[in-house]
């Protein structure tokens, strides 16, 4: 996932994966442009692996520092080096593209996988070969669980692949096709790499004696991330299923990029990412081995901690893959990186710009009415969105705050999610509000789950203990909208309804890293599925509050420094609406515009219940709002 500075200073030491991987969709323009992913090529190096996700039979393009701009090779051809205008320069933010049809041909959508060196991820090494055993060194600084090599000044030789999980280093795949793993013992000499060096045979495809070649190097589960620099954040493994055994695999974090082929049999080589859609219901794959266009497939799916086959081919077959860690790892210190209040009045395709990735939408229709496509509605990333331009056809899972329903796919109000922001779909109209959240350590995470009947531990990527928790099920009607707050776990209340706190434990057990949903209140129903809104506290950018009224005015600070850009605040001592302001319809010292949640009512903008403070925000008593009763008790959550 695309990660623009997250606002943090960071020890110079502490490795990001946003700092080394970036998975970023673009559209072409038929001239030349700049792609801005936050990774520095030029001073680093690495590899640009760029596909195009249309039918116009585009190769996969891969462009690296050590062979330098304009020289391409095709994973899906057995082609030598290309003189294509394709990537034009290497930046220190991301890389240029030129004019070739290849890679930016005007107006088709592209998928674009940047690597950067660096020790325990990755590396990229050319040699030229001996025709005798040769040891090739690198600079990865740990065993590689995985090896691309590819001839680069002859045409005709296969691309040859090393991982550690095929029978033995005397066995290898080809990138380029779909069989099986075979016995190859002159492409890598029959010898498994070491942490410095990697040993060539005498294959032509890996040593021919004059040959060139560029090799990429993918690390193992080797550490050398976060701020401990012990996470993991490439992972090369393996899995087998069978037809009555749909096989899990647990990464320990959820991954952003999945390349999987199957190698006990033929098979394609699979790429799904999240940024074009790699979610718990689908996903959106390319194949490296072919230039066809991108399709929805039925192979994997996320977990919070790893993915799983969703289907298989009714005997026994052994996978391998390449897992890379979704980011950011970065806790965020500046709101504008994670969160984007916006008030939309505009038509089919207009580009909407939040400056990151949206992961959790928030709409609010301003006119109000109990219409279908009127009710506030939730859609995120992990459920599955439109990552595709001008997408009018597709519909995607979505979710109403103001009922019971199950999840439907029945609207859809955006498309075109990207790096940068979405575009409005067809079937958005009328004045909105919508609030858009990134999904960042310390501050906001999403999980989806399965209920087993019982209270059980469900992993989250939170990494500090949660503080409000909003969670749906989204296969069973009618089913609450359950919340939990810091503020009294024992209780809860219910998105959907005005009601004062409940008398049953909402969520309990909870540490950095797992929670538990109370079976008492529907949240762990037997084989039903449920989403979970999980927001913590995170210095200068989120506040997760409670304060008792005092029934006049009163400062609530957040600790921020240039006041709050989005509040929420529900009365949880009696009966109150779920309140949402932000700055993008206004937080001003006269009336506020505000929706509720709870409600398809129209937008109120004749009361002044909150006002603008530096800190966070001030709260006003008003009989409109009620949110400042003398000795009442309130929750919410405000973002800087």
């Amino acid at each position: 996932m695309f990660s623009a500075d997250m606002g943090t200073t960071p020890s110079s030491s502490a490795n990001y994966i946003e700092d080394v991987f970036s998975t970023y969709l673009y559209t072409g323009n038929g001239s030349t442009q700049t792609i801005t992913n936050g990774i520095d090529l030029a001073g680093k190096g690495g590899l640009v692996w760029i596909k195009a996700r249309g039918a116009n039979g585009q190769s996969n393009n891969l462009y690296d520092t050590n062979r330098g701009v304009g020289l391409s090779i095709q994973t899906d051809s057995t082609n030598a080096n290309t003189s294509w205008t394709g990537v034009s320069a290497f930046n220190a933010d991301g890389f240029s593209l030129g004019s070739n049809s290849q890679t930016n041909f005007n107006n088709d959508p592209y998928a674009s996988w940047t690597f950067r060196k660096q020790p325990k991820f990755f590396d990229v090494v050319t040699y030229t070969g001996t025709g005798s055993n040769k040891t090739v060194a690198h600079n990865l600084g740990s065993v590689p669980g995985c090896i691309i090599i590819k001839r680069t000044d002859s045409a005709g030789t296969n691309w040859v692949v090393y991982h550690k999980d095929l029978t033995s280093a005397a066995y290898a795949l080809v990138l380029n096709g779909t069989l099986a793993q075979t016995s190859s013992p002159t492409s890598f000499n029959s010898t498994a790499p070491t942490s410095t060096v990697f040993s060539v045979g005498t294959s032509i495809a890996t040593n021919a004696s004059g040959g060139t070649y560029v090799a990429y190097i993918f690390a193992h589960n080797a550490g050398g991330f976060g701020l401990t620099g012990t996470d993991n954040v490439i992972s090369c493994g393996s899995f087998t299923s069978d037809a009555s055994d749909i096989a899990t695999v647990n990464l320990g974090y959820e991954p952003q990029l999945v390349i999987m082929k199957a190698v006990s049999t033929t098979g394609h080589w699979w790429m799904a990412d999240n940024m074009r859609g790699f979610t718990v219901n689908d996903e959106q794959y390319l194949l490296a081995n072919s230039s066809g266009a991108e399709a929805s497939g039925t192979n994997i799916r996320l977990t919070n901690t790893g993915f799983y086959q969703a289907s298989t081919t009714g005997s026994a077959t052994t996978y391998i893959y390449i897992a890379i860690r979704r980011g950011p790892m970065k806790v965020p210190t500046d709101g504008t990186k994670v969160f984007a209040p916006l008030a939309l009045n505009n038509g089919f395709d207009t580009v909407n710009t939040t400056g990151f990735p949206v992961d959790l939408q928030i709409r609010g229709y301003r006119p109000g009415g109990a219409v279908a496509g009127r009710n506030p509605a939730v859609l995120d990333r992990l459920r599955g969105v439109s990552s595709v331009p001008s997408d009018v056809s597709s519909t995607f899972p979505l979710l109403c705050t103001a009922v019971t329903d199950a999840q439907n796919t029945s609207g859809q109000y955006a498309n075109n999610w990207n790096n940068t922001g979405f575009s409005t779909a067809l079937s958005l109209a009328g004045d909105n509000a919508m609030w858009n959240f990134r999904r960042a350590p310390s501050f906001f995470d999403e999980v989806c789950y399965t209920g087993t009947g019982t209270e059980v531990a469900t992993n989250h990527n939170l990494g500090v203990v949660p503080e409000l928790i909003i969670t749906k099920c989204r296969s069973y009607s009618p089913s609450q909208w359950i919340v939990g707050s810091s503020a009294d776990w024992s209780k809860y209340l219910v998105l959907n309804q005005t009601a004062a706190y409940g008398a049953s434990t909402s969520y309990t057990s909870l540490t950095s890293t797992t929670y538990t949903p109370g079976s008492g209140l529907g949240l762990a129903w037997n084989g039903q599925t449920f989403v979970a809104y999980l927001f913590a506290s995170c210095p200068g950018v989120s506040k997760v509050f409670s304060y008792t009224g005092n029934g006049g005015s009163q400062t609530i600070g957040c600790g921020f420094t240039a006041g709050a850009r989005f509040v929420l605040i529900k009365r949880t001592d009696s009966t109150g609406d779920w309140y949402v302001w932000d700055t993008a319809r206004g937080i001003v010292s006269g009336n506020d515009p505000h929706l509720s949640l709870n409600t398809t009512a129209a937008e109120v903008t004749t009361d002044d219940t909150i006002d603008p403070d530096s800190s966070g925000f001030v709260v006003n008593q008003l009989a409109a709002t009620n949110c400042n009763v003398s000795g009442a008790t309130y929750i919410g959550l405000a973002v800087a």
